[in-house]
């Protein structure tokens, strides 16, 4: 059996190999453009369909729920199949997804699409990062994740603050017509750079319960749930926090969801730089900078002046963050990394839908301000979890799966 280490055709880190590793970068662009390219038409959006802003947050919630059972259900069935063929299958449901909330009539037409894009993105990220370590050398894996997973950056920076200012010029639904078009672009690139991807052994549920013997790879699912459900209780109410405390218009609203992706970009590639030297201590030294700028954000933001300080802080922060817990998964069970990451993609989406749930429960309840502080000491909690019960931790498990 080929090792964990061999490439698909050759070890060599070819420019042809980082054309196919952006190709899937370009679909976690695109991917998170999707998911979260209600978080700024949230306002028009409710308004539109009749339903109050939490109520509208069920479009974020939504995917969440569903890419938590379908990240580990599409492992588990795609046996064998060709991981080239599941990331194209996966563009295809987000192209589609698109197209039915663009012409969605009601709230249940708006959430069956978002039910595709669940799928999506819980198929998506199985395979996309297992998938672009195995497209260069094994040295070249974390540059490849890093790259992968500045498509979420790069999405906020570009995706969601074109969406939010396209929606403002033509509706919100000419948003998500557009984020259809761009799908279509991004599966065409796939198709001519993305090579096979074959797979000699199969995943099986003893694969996955397997990780959970681990300390190491139990304590990073933990402390993902506690970060992912901090974050989106925030972030998904983003838009109206800082329409009330900050009294932006759409313009300022459109440069600070570009300020705080642009900022995340640098966060994905200083994470990578700050791994190498100790993921244990970048790990806890970005969820504590992400926990104390939320918190901090509710207390103190008045104004655009501070709001670009939050947007710049809560950025960088959790740019770190998914680079950190897939090199942690990664380094928990390196021979069995797509299972862990299955597992990641269902608990990180758990987290995300039950934070954008009560998220939006605190913000129709406690007011905007007070859901940041309580996002915040979430985050902050996770921190404290890496700190306190991370130095035991093991990181190797037996070999069970190499995903060749």
């Amino acid at each position: 059996m080929p090792s964990s280490s061999e490439n698909v055709e050759s070890p060599a880190s070819t420019w042809q190999a980082w054309l196919a590793v952006l190709s899937v970068a370009a679909g976690t662009f695109l991917l998170v453009t999707s998911e979260f390219l209600p978080i700024g038409l949230l306002t028009p959006l409710a308004a539109s369909l009749g339903i109050t802003k939490g109520f509208a947050g069920l479009s974020v919630t939504t995917p969440g729920l569903v890419a938590a059972f379908s990240a580990p259900v599409l492992t588990l069935l795609a046996g064998k199949l060709d991981r080239r063929v599941m990331l194209l299958c996966m563009t295809v449901l987000i192209c589609a997804s698109n197209l039915i909330v663009a012409f969605a009539s009601d709230v249940t037409m708006l959430l069956v699409g978002r039910v595709f894009l669940g799928v999506a993105v819980g198929g998506f990220w199985t395979f996309a990062v297992s998938a672009g370590r195995r497209l260069v050398a094994e040295a070249s894996g974390a540059r490849a994740t890093a790259l992968i997973s500045a498509g979420i950056s790069i999405g906020m920076i570009l995706g969601v603050p074109a969406g939010a200012q396209l929606g403002e010029w033509l509706g919100w639904r000419h948003a998500f017509l557009a984020n259809a078009a761009l799908g279509m672009a991004v599966l065409i690139g796939q198709v001519g750079l993305v090579p096979s991807l074959p797979i000699h052994q199969s995943v099986g549920f003893h694969h996955m319960r397997a990780l959970f013997s681990v300390n190491k790879a139990r304590l990073g699912l933990l402390t993902t749930v506690f970060l992912f459900a901090g974050q989106f209780a925030g972030y998904t109410y983003f838009e109206p926090f800082l329409r009330t405390f900050s009294d932006v218009d759409q313009q300022t609203l459109t440069w600070l969801l570009f300020t705080y992706g642009l900022f995340g970009v640098a966060g994905n590639f200083f994470a990578e730089v700050a791994a190498a030297k100790g993921i244990r201590r970048a790990f806890i030294a970005m969820s504590t900078l992400l926990g104390a700028t939320i918190s901090l954000g509710g207390l103190f933001v008045e104004g655009p002046v501070s709001a670009y300080w939050l947007a710049a802080a809560w950025g960088f922060a959790f740019g770190t963050i998914p680079v950190c817990m897939q090199i942690w998964m990664y380094q928990s069970a390196p021979d069995n990394y797509e299972s862990g990451a299955a597992l990641f993609v269902s608990v990180a989406q758990i987290a995300l839908a039950l934070g954008a749930f009560s998220g939006g429960l605190m913000i129709d309840s406690m007011g905007a301000s007070d859901t940041m502080i309580v996002a915040g000491v979430l985050c902050l909690i996770a921190a404290l979890l890496l700190k306190g019960l991370s130095k035991d931790s093991k990181s190797e498990i037996p070999t069970l799966y190499i995903p060749k």
